[in-house]
């Protein structure tokens, strides 16, 4: 495996896909000791007000206006429903928003100027991809063929058409600052477009509701306490007035301690911010071998463009805290693993400023 590096890009973004392939990627079962799998982006990033707005810049090609505003209403509302967040459309093109939402062929934005965001792909393959607060967009690619119902295979035109409500719902939860869930059921999970998964899970919302607190449903919440119902009725009070009982966060999950590496595993230290490059196995143009990438011993099933992108041989990531750890490339053939090997990737400390 060779290693690289390079400088960190300006304006590197922060941002999401959501893939579609013609075969699913299973999902990985999370370790039954794990209490909750849903991920808040590590930086923190959130919004610091509850009454977001929202404007559709750029409408499909697929999809009628009406249908387009309504499905990506439905997406928004599935989000409202479960947190204190409000979602308000701007439709006045002079207006600014808090998130812009555009569909978008090959090129669009800065996606030339960026090694960490990619273009969209054409038909297949990448869907969308969303970039955390603050920056608030989200991009549809347009050679998709989106639609307002349960995304299906069109054996007449040959496509499959997507659901829009279900890929925008992932989507605006990564708008709002959360990561990929490792809950099959979660709408989160990066796995959601070949589950067909269009609602929020419980998952979902014991994530949203950890950024940006819960909702309480009743407005009587306040004298039912006082009557000692969190104590006595913790299930009732647990849906309707989460908030006023203070039971809006599972528990804790429990810290574990990483595994160290293995004896032969190299350690690069890597400044912050610098991103670094990995290449897996030789080439070979007749018969190029299946690469799988792992991350201290979890598969790393898709990319996280603006933290960790991978393709084929290659698999880079900018060096903060989320992406420490140990980065390993298996190379198959015929079913069999010929080859392993394993990077170790830490920060290296900062020197203390003279000012």
């Amino acid at each position: 495996m060779q290693v690289t590096g390079t400088g960190t890009p300006q304006g590197s973004p922060v941002l999401f896909n959501h893939l579609r392939t013609d075969v699913a990627t299973p999902a990985r079962q999370p370790c039954a000791a794990r209490s909750k799998r849903y991920a808040i982006n590590p930086l923190g990033h959130k919004w610091t007000h509850h009454n977001i707005t929202y404007r559709i810049i750029q409408f499909p090609n697929t999809l009628n206006v009406e249908d387009t505003r309504k499905a990506i209403g439905i997406a928004f509302t599935k989000w409202s429903d479960v947190s204190p967040l409000t979602f308000t459309e701007v439709t006045d093109g002079n207006a600014t928003a808090d998130i812009t939402i555009g569909f978008y062929t090959f090129n669009h934005t800065d996606c030339w100027w960026s090694p960490l965001h990619p273009c969209f792909d054409g038909l297949n393959g990448e869907l969308a991809h969303a970039f955390l607060p603050p920056r608030g967009e989200i991009h549809f690619d347009n050679h998709e063929f989106w639609i307002l119902g349960k995304s299906r295979f069109s054996w007449k035109q040959g496509v499959w058409l997507n659901d829009l409500v279900q890929v925008a719902a992932h989507e605006i939860g990564h708008a709002l600052g959360l990561w990929h869930s490792r809950d099959p059921q979660a709408l989160m999970h990066p796995n959601a477009t070949y589950t067909g998964q269009r609602n929020i899970a419980q998952d979902d919302v014991w994530g949203i509701q950890r950024l940006y607190g819960c909702l309480d449903k009743k407005r009587v919440c306040d004298p039912w306490a006082r009557l000692g119902f969190c104590e006595r009725r913790k299930t009732f009070m647990k849906k309707n007035c989460p908030q006023r009982c203070d039971f809006c966060y599972e528990p804790l999950e429990v810290v574990t301690t990483a595994t160290p590496p293995a004896a032969n595993t190299k350690i690069k230290m890597v400044p912050r911010g610098k991103v670094v490059g990995f290449r897996c196995g030789t080439k070979n143009t007749r018969s190029p071998p299946k690469v799988s990438w792992y991350k201290d011993g979890e598969q790393i099933l898709s990319s996280i463009p603006g933290y960790i992108v991978m393709k084929d041989r290659d698999l880079r990531i900018v060096a903060n805290e989320f992406n420490e750890g140990v980065y390993t490339c298996r190379v198959h053939r015929r079913g069999d693993i010929i080859s392993a090997n394993s990077w170790a990737i830490r920060l290296k400390p900062e020197q203390p400023s003279n000012s």
